[in-house]
């Protein structure tokens, strides 16, 4: 079992940056991969990045691509998502995700979620 708490969510004007952050507990976390996702008002939710269990492979979404880094600390249990240049559209809500194995981008692969963090960007 693990659990998943995000933070670092907030209402920021565009072009601004913001940095989430994910904390784990539970079992040993460096065998999850881990994801974030977000949910947009009126929209599915979608990925926006992942990251190998080691943290040596990340992929993003292309509406972040170059944007957006995902991070990950083993030691600490924690998962970052450094997001800049932030736009309206990056409004939503953030969830974090664990899956124990190799990373996905399909949501219904990951086994565990976060109460996720609004972000909010005004223009």
């Amino acid at each position: 079992q693990v659990q998943l708490a995000e933070s670092g969510g907030g209402l920021v004007q565009a072009g601004e940056s913001l940095r989430l952050s994910c904390a784990a507990s539970g079992r040993v976390f460096s065998t999850y991969a881990m994801a974030w996702f977000r949910r947009a008002p009126g929209k599915e939710r979608e990925i926006v990045g992942r990251i190998s269990r080691n943290g040596g492979a990340t992929y993003y979404g292309d509406s972040v691509k170059g944007r957006f880094t995902i991070s990950r600390d083993n030691g600490k249990k924690m998962v970052y998502l450094q997001m800049n240049s932030l736009k309206p559209e990056d409004t939503a809500v953030y969830y974090c995700a664990a899956r124990n194995g190799i990373s996905s981008g399909y949501e219904y692969e990951y086994d565990y979620w976060g109460q996720g963090t609004q972000v909010t960007v005004s223009s």
